[in-house]
């Protein structure tokens, strides 16, 4: 079966639950696996900070750090921010309101290619972003470089280039999923 992040699946093999300071160890592991250290951005400019970030009390309510989870096996993470809310500004001073943009991971090498990214932005799109009636629009920056997640988050998941931009060095292809191009439908 052909899955997209506009269908809705019935049954999810995925899960995402709040990431705790107990995730940090696996995350710091992560973080250094070679497939997300070569599309993770300049190391000086994006430190995820996982001892600080997790340990938060309490947690910024313009953000959702999410494990995701095959079963009882976390395999990867999805961050959901209100870019206008998010207090580093890292989308600029100028963002619109009534958006979110999101950040995936799959962390185990293993998991990779067999639709788990596919769910994990499924549940993401569903569950922390449209799900808020405000929302028109959800924005993912891919270094420009990473063909694989462009071709992820066009093809799979409907999101539509906007252009090049520079977030401190980085060089991403920010994309944009419009409310209305997002449906969910039974499969």
């Amino acid at each position: 079966r052909n899955r997209s992040c506009s269908t809705f699946l019935s049954s999810f093999r995925i899960t995402l639950r709040d990431a705790t300071p107990e995730d940090i160890p696996l995350l710091k592991k992560w973080d250094e696996k070679e497939h997300l250290a070569e599309f993770g951005g300049d190391d000086d400019f994006n430190d995820w900070s996982w001892d600080f970030e997790l340990t938060r009390d309490p947690q910024p309510e313009w953000r959702h750090q999410l494990m995701a989870r095959l079963g009882d096996i976390p395999i990867g993470i999805v961050q959901v921010i209100d870019p206008l809310e998010e207090e580093s500004h890292y989308w600029g001073e100028d963002c619109e309101p009534n958006l979110r943009a999101l950040d995936i991971w799959i962390g185990e090498e293993a998991y990779l290619g067999q639709g788990y990214g596919t769910e994990m932005m499924q549940l993401a799109l569903r569950d922390y972003c449209f799900s808020v009636p405000e929302v028109m629009a959800t924005l993912v920056d891919p270094m420009a470089y990473n063909t694989e997640a462009i071709r992820f988050y066009q093809e799979k998941c409907r999101f539509e280039p906007v252009g090049i931009r520079y977030f401190g060095p980085d060089r991403c292809l920010v994309h944009r999923l419009e409310r209305r191009n997002w449906k969910l439908k039974a499969v």
